[in-house]
């Protein structure tokens, strides 16, 4: 009995992973990359000046200094990285 549920639980797990495979994935990765993307031009809004793109006044980029103190060693790197053709395309 505990081997025909268990059979049958593993085979409604894959039946749910094949329809978020089909239905979800690609909306949660769009969603990941849009927030990705927001989040790497707020900090170029708020702190470009550190690559000599004054947009805001210092104070404000100081007020939000401790909130994006974590993220700015990878913003600037990928601010900072060569592109071509190809990265568009991903």
């Amino acid at each position: 009995m505990a081997e025909q549920r268990s059979k049958w639980q593993n085979f409604l797990d894959g039946v749910k992973s094949v329809l978020y495979g089909m239905a979800g994935h690609d909306m949660a990765r769009f969603a990941l990359k849009t927030r990705g993307s927001m989040e790497h031009l707020f900090i170029l809004v708020t702190m470009g000046d550190l690559l000599g793109i004054p947009i805001l006044p210092p104070y404000y980029s100081l007020r939000l200094l401790p909130y994006v103190v974590p993220q700015i060693a990878t913003w600037k790197r990928r601010m900072l990285r060569e592109r071509d053709l190809t990265d568009a395309l991903a």
